[in-house]
């Protein structure tokens, strides 16, 4: 789809309501996720970090879907497919701000070209203790990408026509920090397996546009 007619389209977002937390269990690794959200919420204990689920036009006027491969490293969340953005720090207005920070240091995009259409729902993830806020947002101009090498292995553009093609749907069987070996629901995209938060997070925002394109 032309950027042009996604932009048109897209700024209807604000007035949806968020499909929510059901939204995103249909894409959940493991089925006591909402009782562990539940259960963080009351702890107040975890971290929070902010992400940037960024859509812009390609070269040629597309729209595009931005998702970064994350290096390898010795963490829960090494070499897996997710949306530029991370931790919360105190010299952050807001996790909004965080996420557009992030997005900045980790893919080069300036805050000053991004708008902020709307925030999705949070998530927890287990493993690290965190709590992500989405922000869905636009770019309406191409970006000069500039990965963050340290943190960023690759860029990943993905086509919003394959992003909402509902063959991309799959699953796989995957070990985690938490199962060896289970069947886990997730998303091919440009070739990678996209599943856990970022799998959840992207069923909301499908389930979103859905209704809009």
């Amino acid at each position: 789809m032309l950027f042009s007619e996604f932009h048109k389209s897209i700024v209807k977002i604000t007035n949806l309501p968020l499909p929510g937390q059901s939204e995103q269990l249909k894409m959940a690794p493991i089925e006591r996720l909402k009782e562990l959200k539940t259960q963080a919420e009351a702890s107040n204990s975890a971290k929070h970090a902010g992400v940037l689920v960024l859509f812009y036009p390609d070269a040629n006027q597309k729209t595009n879907l931005a998702l970064i491969l994350r290096r390898t490293y010795n963490g829960v969340h090494s070499a897996q497919i997710g949306f530029p953005g991370g931790k919360s720090e105190p010299e952050d207005r807001n996790l909004e701000h965080t996420a557009l920070r992030e997005t900045e240091e980790e893919i080069g995009v300036p805050q000053s070209q991004v708008t902020v259409l709307k925030q999705l729902t949070n998530i927890y993830i287990p493993p690290s203790n965190f709590f992500v806020h989405p922000y869905l947002g636009i770019a309406k101009i191409t970006p000069e990408f500039v990965i963050q090498k340290s943190e960023v292995e690759a860029l990943v553009q993905v086509a919003l026509s394959d992003f909402l093609d509902d063959t991309v749907i799959t699953s796989r069987k995957l070990s985690t920090s938490y199962a060896t070996e289970i069947d886990v629901p997730a998303y091919l995209l440009n070739d990678h397996i996209v599943w856990g938060a970022t799998a959840m997070m992207l069923s909301e925002v499908r389930a979103l546009l859905k209704r809009l394109v």
